[in-house]
């Protein structure tokens, strides 16, 4: 007869595949030891650029149990978001994948509530919160230690049966579970094609990412001009960058997701290189209204598109 705890956790990631999760993980909330160092490495070489607040919050970050009171237990999860669609235009400015549909944010927030919801009313008096990349919480190193995969070259998580295209979010809770406690092993082996691939030479050594040369910080977390070092690098990316996961070996297990939310209209595919160019405030507030892309605003996408021009 399987203990209420092992019950309580097959139910979580039950309900968690029920919702649309691609996988659920568990781990005991303490202290993320090896990351600190590795965070506290990464800020004091700026590595952050004008991303000020990951400078924030330092403790909180390390710790879960600084963010809910009395946790006991992270639950990690990961939204599938890759998809076969492509964009029409070859010579159009181009978006990264994760943004083809509605804002991720919300998506997962809404499948976060609900499944905080199932879990209150299967175990009783349980607090949590949710986080989905919008609060100090550190997803991958939460995702790994859930053997939800490890962390490859680029610094993106790497799941062995399906690749790395998928959101990562997290429930944490003051309830204990039963946790997973085998992580995967790193399986990157000798492979440097990521490393190799990148436009802007952001991966500078395997598993460290200079987060201020990175084409996503480029045309999405920073705010004044991108700099003329990077003219004629960004690949003809206008929002976000794919190149690490393009050329993953790992990702020929991807396949196209089923979240209705996240699908790619037929209007944003086929927009021209021409009318990209040309984007007016009616259009992006057409396409981009509940997308990732309205981050940039419409003056941050026309500077990234002006940058691309030769």
């Amino acid at each position: 007869m399987a203990l209420p705890l092992e019950k309580y956790s097959q139910f979580i990631k039950a309900e968690a595949q029920r919702l649309g999760f691609l996988f659920c993980g568990i781990s005991p909330a303490g202290f993320l030891e090896e990351e600190a160092s590795l965070l506290e490495k990464w800020l004091k070489n700026s590595y952050q650029g004008e991303m000020s607040y990951m400078e924030n919050h330092f403790d909180k970050r390390l710790d879960p149990r600084l963010l809910v009171d009395d946790a006991k237990s992270v639950i990690s999860l990961g939204l599938n978001y890759y998809s076969e669609a492509q964009q029409s235009d070859p010579e159009a400015p181009k978006i990264s994948m994760y943004a083809y549909g509605e804002d991720y944010h919300s998506v997962i927030k809404v499948k976060l509530k609900s499944l905080l919801n199932r879990i209150q009313e299967e175990i009783g008096n349980v607090h949590g919160r949710a986080f989905v990349d919008s609060a100090p919480v550190l997803d991958k190193a939460w995702a790994k230690k859930a053997g939800l995969g490890w962390v490859g070259k680029h610094s993106n998580l790497i799941n062995q049966q399906h690749g790395s295209y998928f959101f990562l979010a997290e429930l944490i809770v003051d309830a204990e579970l039963v946790y997973d406690i085998a992580p995967q092993a790193d399986h990157c082996g000798t492979c440097t094609r990521c490393i190799d691939a990148c436009p802007t030479e952001a991966i500078i050594a395997p598993y460290v990412v200079d987060g201020s040369k990175c084409i996503s910080y480029l045309t999405i977390e920073l705010k004044n001009e991108i700099p003329n070092e990077f003219a004629g690098k960004l690949d003809n990316w206008a929002f976000g960058c794919d190149v690490c996961q393009q050329v993953c070996p790992w990702n020929k297990f991807s396949t196209p997701h089923q979240e209705a939310a996240l699908m790619p209209s037929a209007e944003l595919l086929d927009l021209p290189k021409k009318e990209w160019e040309e984007i007016t405030d009616e259009v992006f507030e057409k396409l981009f209204s509940k997308s990732a892309v309205k981050r940039t605003k419409l003056a941050g996408l026309k500077r990234n598109i002006a940058f691309l021009k030769p």
